[in-house]
């Protein structure tokens, strides 16, 4: 026998294979005793094999290791049945959507494929990986490109972007009402008797352009426009600790923050408690997401929350859609946003 070859006999134990080479049907065939065309019908669970000889099939492939390469015989289909997702690993938020994303695409008999961007690697780089690994539909979370980019991206997939519009586009998008979410915040605290509200924004990332309209807006239906001040910043902690930074730096504080996401809103609260400013007390703050950290007993932040239940299965559904019917055109799906009061607003202090 030459050398690195094992043997494969009808009933034997051991290994069936060298150290270089996966079981193939072929072997499951010799193992159990029976043809390679009646192991493909069994595991392609077509008739043709009695239970006690599907049940023998199944014990060889077992005792052997073999398992079906799916993905494969996709391919040689022409359909790799596989969902890409880009996520942003500093993001809490988008990470909260991935379970659901899985189970809904799992349901539809689609495999997910994550590729994740990050400081040391861009969008475009995790995006392309995916594209490599034949991705037949991405699914996008808050990406940061280029709207021209994006929609490029359409004619090599079918694209999903979650919690940013593309208006015009050729790509599906599901995202959250930032205006209401941001009116009910700021309805919230002038309703606690704030007046002074600040706002962080998020500068060039997803949602922000929406949520800084909508809290000038907010300001002026309750007649604060005076009282109106955007801090441009980031949906980062250093962004919300560098806010307040500045914050405590001027003669008096705003009465309450109106931060542009949960990290944000952490940032801010961090640096106040640091510098003994009370929140609520002192200064009330509210964040949006409500991302899982949002939750916690001793962060306790009142925020809006975003449906990540609702917005992944929607992704996954309206990618599922149109990769099974070509006819369907591409939609914008809005969801309700709702506010989640929590520890960290409160009551104006007198």
């Amino acid at each position: 026998m030459p050398e690195g070859r094992a043997a494969v006999e009808v009933g034997t134990e051991g290994p069936v294979t060298g150290p270089h080479r996966r079981p193939t049907m072929a072997d499951v065939a010799n193992r159990a005793g029976v043809s390679r065309t009646l192991v493909s019908l069994i595991f392609s669970n077509k008739p043709g094999a009695s239970d006690e000889t599907r049940e023998r099939v199944l014990q060889a492939a077992d005792e052997i290791g073999y398992r079906l390469d799916r993905a494969a015989r996709m391919l040689a289909r022409g359909r790799s049945r596989t969902l890409g997702v880009l996520i942003d690993v500093q993001q809490p938020f988008q990470a909260d959507l991935i379970g659901t994303i899985y189970a809904e695409a799992e349901a539809a008999g689609y495999e997910v494929l994550l590729s994740a961007s990050a400081p040391n690697r861009d969008e475009r780089k995790a995006i392309e990986a995916l594209l490599s690994h034949r991705c037949e539909g991405l699914i996008l979370l808050g990406p940061l490109a280029e709207a021209s980019f994006i929609r490029t991206l359409a004619n090599r997939a079918v694209v999903t972007v979650v919690g940013r519009a593309l208006p015009h586009s050729s790509v599906d998008t599901v995202r959250t009402a930032d205006a209401k979410g941001i009116r009910q915040s700021v309805d919230h605290l002038v309703e606690l008797g704030h007046q002074d509200i600040a706002h962080v924004d998020g500068g060039a990332d997803p949602g922000s352009p929406e949520r800084r309209r909508a809290y000038v807006a907010a300001m002026r239906k309750h007649g604060l426009s005076a009282h109106q001040r955007v801090i441009p910043g980031r949906h980062t902690e250093d962004a919300g600790v560098t806010a307040a930074k500045i914050l405590m730096s001027e003669n008096r504080l705003p009465t309450a923050v109106l931060a542009g996401n949960d990290r944000c809103a952490i940032g801010l609260m961090d640096a106040f408690t640091r510098a003994h400013v009370d929140v609520p007390g002192d200064i009330s703050i509210v964040g949006y997401d409500d991302s899982h950290l949002s939750q916690l007993s001793r962060i306790d932040l009142t925020t809006v929350r975003q449906d990540s239940d609702g917005l992944a299965r929607h992704a996954v559904q309206f990618a599922v859609g149109r990769l099974e019917d070509e006819t369907i055109e591409p939609q914008d799906f809005v969801i309700e946003p709702h506010l989640v009061v929590r520890g960290t607003s409160g009551p104006v202090r007198a």
